[in-house]
């Protein structure tokens, strides 16, 4: 393959979400990645699985990859790490803090083999600390770092409801994970010198809300104290995780109610659409576009604290949630683009593989896979003009190449048998 990664190896131990997408993403760049797995596979393999060991999670987070199977529980497994890592450029791993380490795979004994090599140790939590050992996943991650809350639904028993459209976490680890790598190897090609890297699933939530989770004196008394007092309040009476999110909605939707007015989601004659204003020239390009001329919040003046401000900003809400029912989605689109404001359909996930845009783009891999026949998956995050990114290889079959791997990393048919005999090569 070419690929801006062209010529980097890569050997990863991952599962479910967050170190696969990070490998997947690598192979895009044109690396060469092996997978290495224990006997029964890793665990995504049988998450919402359609046939023995393969399913569309496992699919659409490892193509590219070439699957080594691997039982690291055996000390002669381990060994064979440690025989082989001085032909990698990068080795990554997603696992509770101690695994690694557990498993004579940390970065302290690996180096030791490859002085040079680029490490990516990826967590729940970190590596230190009071939760550095405990077990992590995304729907964890989203509570434990106020990404749950911060999003402020609730089900019908009042309990928290999850970010499930996506692992949001898992996905922003692995982008941050890949791209930690690239930079250490550029680094590398400078000075020669390896990398420790670390990323978290906490980590990653916190850094993609972090206006949130910020603090900034001067705004957060005028904007926040009021809130923060009567959350403490509550909590200080047992108040009820319900109440405790009613509050913080409540004062989120009186300073950020006014935008929201073109920053949301209106049903339409057909379906949905939904509005993404980001300056006042866009509101206003949107009034146009709807013929609204007696907007309140359109005065520079506006005070959106105000309580006369807030019954004005309900009542032209209610206004346009009438007005967007008059028109179907492609009416508005239209109306909406001879402005040049920006305004989507709102589409199932499913009908994007035919969209027009994502087809004239290439967004979508066409792909064979051994076991399944043919795949259209969603292709590389990133494309690149002189080096092309996007690997053709689909997912791997649980160990298909154990025995290719380790003949082309120089082991020969005699030490592959012995270690098969002994149960350390799937």
């Amino acid at each position: 393959m070419g690929g801006p990664l062209a010529g980097i190896k890569v050997l990863e131990i991952t599962q479910i979400v967050a170190g696969p997408y990070c490998g997947m993403n690598l192979a895009d760049l044109g690396a060469e990645v092996i997978k290495i797995e224990p006997p029964e596979g890793e665990g995504m393999r049988r998450i919402g699985g359609f046939a023995p060991g393969e399913s569309k999670g496992f699919h659409t987070l490892n193509r590219g990859k070439r699957s080594l199977v691997l039982d690291l529980k055996r000390p002669e497994a381990q060994e064979l790490v440690h025989q082989i890592i001085p032909q990698f450029d990068v080795f990554v791993i997603n696992s509770r803090a101690g695994v690694a380490k557990r498993l004579r795979l940390d970065y302290d004994t690996l180096r030791q083999f490859r002085p040079d090599l680029v490490y990516l140790d990826s967590t729940g939590y970190g590596a230190e600390g009071p939760s550095a050992t405990r077990a992590g996943s995304d729907i964890v991650a989203q509570g434990y770092s106020g990404l749950m809350a911060g999003e402020g639904k609730l089900d019908e028993w009042g309990a928290p409801k999850s970010i499930s459209c996506t692992a949001v976490a898992d996905y922003a680890t692995g982008l941050a994970a890949a791209m930690g790598i690239c930079a250490a190897l550029y680094r590398r090609s400078v000075t020669g010198e390896g990398e420790y890297l670390q990323t978290s699933l906490l980590q990653s939530a916190l850094s993609i809300q972090g206006a949130s989770v910020a603090r900034l004196p001067v705004s957060d008394e005028l904007l926040r104290r009021a809130t923060l007092d009567a959350i403490a309040e509550a909590r200080a009476r047992g108040a009820s995780y319900e109440e405790i999110i009613n509050i913080r909605n409540g004062s989120n939707a009186a300073t950020g109610q006014a935008f929201r007015l073109y920053y949301n989601g209106y049903r339409a004659k057909d379906g949905a659409v939904i509005l993404g204003a980001l300056t006042p020239a866009n509101q206003e390009q949107m009034r146009r576009a709807m013929g609204i001329t007696d907007d309140p919040s359109a005065d520079p003046n506006f005070n959106a604290l105000d309580p006369d401000s807030i019954r004005a900003v309900e009542e032209m809400g209610e206004r346009i949630r009438q007005i967007m029912l008059t028109k179907t989605m492609d009416e508005w689109v239209a109306l909406f683009d001879e402005e040049g404001a920006p305004i989507s359909k709102v589409s199932l996930p499913e009908d994007l593989p035919d969209d027009p845009q994502v087809q004239a783009m290439g967004y979508m891999l066409e792909v064979e896979h051994e076991a399944t026949g043919p795949e259209l998956n969603v292709g590389p995050i990133v494309f690149a003009r002189n080096n092309p990114t996007g690997s053709p290889l689909p997912a791997p079959v649980l160990g298909g190449h154990s025995d290719e791997v380790l003949s082309e990393l120089g082991l020969d048919g005699d030490q592959v048998a012995s270690l098969r005999a002994v149960g350390a090569i799937g």
